[in-house]
């Protein structure tokens, strides 16, 4: 079977074309700018939900108890990134492309992934930034009564996010440069604060934590829960404990936004062609109003021949994913997790806040809170608590931006390659008017949706991350699928590569499945 034989093209999308797969630059630290660039862009994206609002909720309820589910969800994802790269790098396209190449046609893979990517239609970072701008305002954590100010704010966030993506070339530049600052200002406050004021038992609780491996919560019988190891228990009494079901959504949560999850992970294969790594640099990149003239994209990939030089030089832009993802994203991923865990753990119990959940507020805002009302003093208390919110709001508004960019180009790639009226009258430099109306009308609709959740900007947090575990399951198998159907067998996963990703599908689906089956099938029944 030849190259073009294996793409089973059954709605039109045209075979790839032949191209020249370049030669890899080595991977010395003079050519570091070549090298580090999506997985940086990932792990910038990623600090938001999971490690801002979701982890340090688990750690003040849990203590570090259940970090080990974040190391599972890291670990599982490191695979799918790098399948998802694979693919990118073989023949410049995007994952999604891959898949609407296979049966039964483009339309129903659109309709699939319109399904399972309706969780980015609900923009819960811009209404947190809101609340924490506002608790900056108002200088203290905003209530239900402060809708009037938290309302207008999250409008603002929302049109202030998607300014930035108009300029730097390749709208990848503006992402990488925005998502690098973001990374070391987040971290580094949250470093600085931790090795300052964060006392070695909450160090140890939290980073022991992720090697907990079978910790679960276990109702007590007033009413409380209590962290018990599920393998220790059944050695001591020969059976296993009966697990809390009461925090399964916001423990599914905290997995689905561990790392990444849902569709985001598989615009890394975006990233990757954007970035020029592999046959990305024969296809080109989404162009941006400001400076992108001379930036182009294909409507459809390029694949190498299967030369042993050319194979060679696969194995060296292989090395690059691997760097990135193995030596880059997860490892930061495990320290944006645990820092702002640490913070919480440290001051959240120093808060004024007694009910979060009944006053809709995020646990970013009840750490900071804490951090003003702790023993640290009143001036400093007052400074940490504005830098604390400043941080809040350097995660949150550019993880909204990058939703912003990962709906607009999921759909964009969509439309650019599928549409045979696209294809045949659009020139390769015009992709980005496509872009820019899919990004306008998001806005749009965020404004609504907006106005729609502001009373529960959790809930919008809760239910994004929990579809997230659906997506990044069903698209787990999808993408094993079309490495192993469309790709040349010298460059197809290995089997533990494979292996790896199916686990991932295993895993978040079987978390979807829980919470749809233990949570929201009681729901149904009952009327509630």
């Amino acid at each position: 079977m030849t190259q073009n034989e294996s793409q089973e093209n059954p709605g039109g999308i045209p075979p790839w074309t032949q191209g020249q797969l370049p030669e890899p630059k080595p991977l010395r630290w003079r050519n570091w700018t070549s090298f580090i660039g999506p997985g940086i862009v990932m792990m910038g994206i990623q600090i938001g939900g999971g490690e801002w609002l979701l982890g340090p909720a688990m750690t003040a309820k849990y203590g570090g108890g259940l970090m080990w589910i974040a190391t599972i969800a890291i670990l599982l994802q490191v695979f799918y990134n790098m399948e998802c790269g694979r693919y990118a790098l073989y023949c410049g396209e995007p994952v999604f492309t891959g898949f609407m190449r296979c049966k039964p046609s483009p339309l129903f893979w659109i309709g699939l992934m319109m399904v399972l990517n309706i969780s980015a239609l609900v923009p819960g970072l811009s209404t947190h930034g809101a609340a924490m701008i506002a608790s900056l305002i108002l200088d203290r954590p905003p209530n239900s009564q402060d809708l009037w100010l938290v309302v207008p704010l999250a409008y603002a966030c929302l049109f202030a996010v998607a300014f930035p993506v108009v300029m730097g070339g390749k709208i990848y530049n503006i992402l990488q440069w925005v998502m690098t600052a973001k990374i070391a200002i987040v971290l580094g406050f949250c470093f600085g604060l931790g090795v300052a004021c964060v006392s070695g038992e909450n160090w140890w609780n939290v980073v022991s934590g992720f090697v907990k491996f079978g910790n679960v919560p276990v109702a007590n019988v007033d009413g409380t829960e209590r962290i018990e190891n599920v393998f220790g228990h059944w050695w001591q009494t020969g059976e296993f404990p009966l697990i809390s079901m009461a925090s399964l959504i916001t423990i599914g949560a905290f997995a689905g936004y561990a790392g990444g999850g849902g569709l985001a992970n598989s615009t890394y294969s975006n990233f990757v062609r954007d970035k020029g790594w592999g046959m990305g640099s024969q296809v080109g990149a989404i162009p941006s109003v400001v400076g992108g003239r001379s930036v182009t994209l294909s409507h459809v990939g390029k694949v190498f021949s299967l030369t042993e030089e050319n194979l060679q030089r696969w194995r060296g832009w292989w090395q690059y994913i691997w760097t990135d993802q193995v030596l880059v994203w997860a490892p930061g991923c495990f320290v944006g997790m645990a820092l702002p865990a640490l913070l919480s753990m440290q001051f959240a119990s120093s808060s004024t806040i007694v009910d979060p959940e009944q006053m809709k507020v995020a646990q970013a805002i009840v750490t900071a809170d804490g951090i003003r009302n702790s023993e640290i003093g009143p001036f400093f208390g007052k400074l940490l608590w504005i830098a604390a919110l400043l941080t809040g709001l350097m995660v949150m508004l550019p993880s909204q931006m990058s939703v912003l960019d990962d709906f607009s180009r999921r759909w964009t790639d969509a439309i650019w390659s599928a549409s045979s009226r696209v294809r045949q009258h659009w020139r390769s430099d015009q992709v980005k008017w496509i872009y820019y109306s899919i990004l306008a009308m998001y806005v749009l609709w965020s404004f609504i949706c907006t106005f729609l959740f502001s009373k529960a900007p959790k809930l919008m947090t809760d239910f994004i991350a929990n579809f997230n575990n659906l997506a990044i399951g069903v698209t787990s198998f999808q993408i094993l699928w079309i490495n192993h159907r469309l790709l040349p067998e010298q460059i197809r996963p290995k089997w533990y590569q494979s292996l790896g990703i199916a686990l991932c599908g295993v895993f978040y689906l079987g978390l979807a499945a829980m919470v749809f089956w233990f949570k929201l099938v009681p729901l149904w029944l009952t009327g509630a």
